[in-house]
Order: structure tokens, then sequence, then C-alpha cells
């Protein structure tokens, strides 16, 4: 059966964008128009409605939580593991023999999508040091999506999303299915025991963060903001982040002519000043 075509008039995008932009920042261009519509058909004919005029009321009506629905649907969930490798060997090489001292680190992935980012920083963390066990290793990993991290919680992944990794990496960090199941992997306890899973928009004002921070992934994540949210997200980043700490961006992504309070280290890694 073809999925219903949804027509999306210009007023009703506007509005869109305006109620999109306060909540998360995202900053909707007009070649994003026919993206959005096209990812929220869908769920306008789950939810047995008409217009997209329709999906609006109820999306501002505040007698659900449809607001992060629908910013479960538009959000873009691109990652894999040990994406962008030279923050990963900057992390081993740089970061952890700064912290060996204390054995203590303490490290944001914003924007973790279904997992793959911060698995590969706790990967790295346990290939990095000496007894890992003795080491007080912690990661926050949050997104805006419910659904992206409901799927990093469970640690499940395709055998597909492993194969460029090494074999030995895999059967440290991994167990891999048995029976039915050979098709799928998981994260091994050791692991998955690091990060810690939560709901977080970096447009709120205060974030669910008790102590300072030794690094922050935030990686294309800027991307979707004007200069004006970036700029303020930068600053409500630096506050979680201790002086010294550092901020990995993507590869597409500059602090330039946006935020004073870092100074540039290698291309994508900046460093809090102290």
């Amino acid at each position: 059966m073809m999925e219903q075509e949804y027509l999306l008039n210009n007023d009703v995008f506007e509005r869109f964008r305006a109620l999109i932009y306060r909540e998360c920042g995202i900053n909707l261009t007009d070649h994003k128009r026919a993206l959005f519509r096209s990812r929220l058909q869908k769920r306008l004919s789950q939810l047995g409605l008409t217009s997209f005029q329709d999906y609006y009321d109820l999306v501002v009506g505040g007698q659900s939580d449809e607001v992060i629905t629908m910013l479960d649907y538009i959000s873009t969930n691109q990652t894999e593991f040990f994406r962008e490798p030279h923050h990963f060997t900057f992390l081993r090489e740089r970061v952890l023999p700064e912290l060996a001292v204390g054995k203590t680190v303490r490290i944001w992935s914003t924007a973790c999508s279904s997992g793959e980012e911060p698995y590969s920083i706790a990967i790295t963390l346990s290939d990095a040091v000496a007894s890992p066990s003795t080491w007080n290793c912690r990661i926050l990993a949050s997104d805006i999506s419910t659904r992206m991290l409901a799927k990093a919680a469970t640690g499940q992944y395709s055998l597909e999303r492993i194969n460029s990794l090494p074999i030995d990496l895999v059967r440290r960090h991994f167990l891999l299915g048995k029976g039915n199941h050979t098709e799928v992997v998981k994260i091994k306890p050791h692991i998955a025991n690091m990060a810690v899973f939560r709901r977080i928009n970096l447009m709120d004002d205060r974030y669910p963060i008790k102590s300072l921070l030794d690094v922050i992934f935030c990686r294309n994540v800027m991307i979707y903001f004007d200069r004006k949210t970036q700029a303020a997200v930068l600053a409500r980043l630096s506050r979680y982040l201790k002086p010294g700490g550092y901020l990995f961006m993507g590869h597409s992504e500059t602090l330039q002519g946006i935020s004073g309070e870092f100074h540039y280290i290698a291309p994508t890694i900046y460093r809090k000043r102290e």
C-alpha cells in the first residue's frame, strides 16, 4: 500500500521551523523542507491525521510527548565505531596520560545516536590504560532522540557494523551471537558499564551533570545550528568542562569567530583556556 502524500504549505512549515528552533536549536532551512515532510508523513498516517496543520496543533497542544517523538523523527542519526579516528588516538596518547595520576576520567558524548561513539570511547579507555579496573571511568552518553538512546542502551549491533574493526578488538570487547543470532553482536559488560545514557537537550539552560568533565565530544552537532545558537551552546558546554579540558568537534565544524573560551590544539580539537 502506498504511503499517503501530505501537503506542507509555507505557513505551516514556517510554524514548524520556529517550533523546532525553539525546542532544540535546529535551523531547518528551506532546502530541508522535503526531507522534513518525508520523515513525518508516516507519523501523520500512524496517528490518523489528515494534514500537517493537524499535526502541528497536536504537537503544541501539550497533551502528550509528541514534540519528543517529532524530534526523534527529524533528527539525523549517522554514526559508526571509531568515526574520525584521530580523536581516539588523541584521547589515548595525550588525554589519558595527563589523567594517569588521579586515574579518574569523565567524558560526555553529547550526540551519541545509537551508541557507537560512547562505546568507542570506552574501548579506547579500556585498551589504553594499564589495569583499567583501577581507574574510575565514566562516560555520559546523551542524545535528543529517545529512540536512539533506547537502541544504544542495548549495546547490540548487526555484525556488519563491526566489519571494519580489528578482529582482536572485537574478541576483547564484543560478544558474538550464536545459533539464530550469528548476525548480531553485543558490547561486553566491562565496556557497557562505563556508559550512562540520558536524554539531554543542548538547548536547556542547565544539564544534569554534577562533576566537571575532562573531555566533551560534540561532533557533527553545530552544523545544525545558526551562529547565535552555536555560541550559546558552546558557552553552556564550557561551564561543564574543566579548565584545560578538551572539546572534540566534527570534521566540518570550527570555533573560529564563535567562541573565545577555547584555543585550537589540532584539527577539530580544542582546549578550554586555563
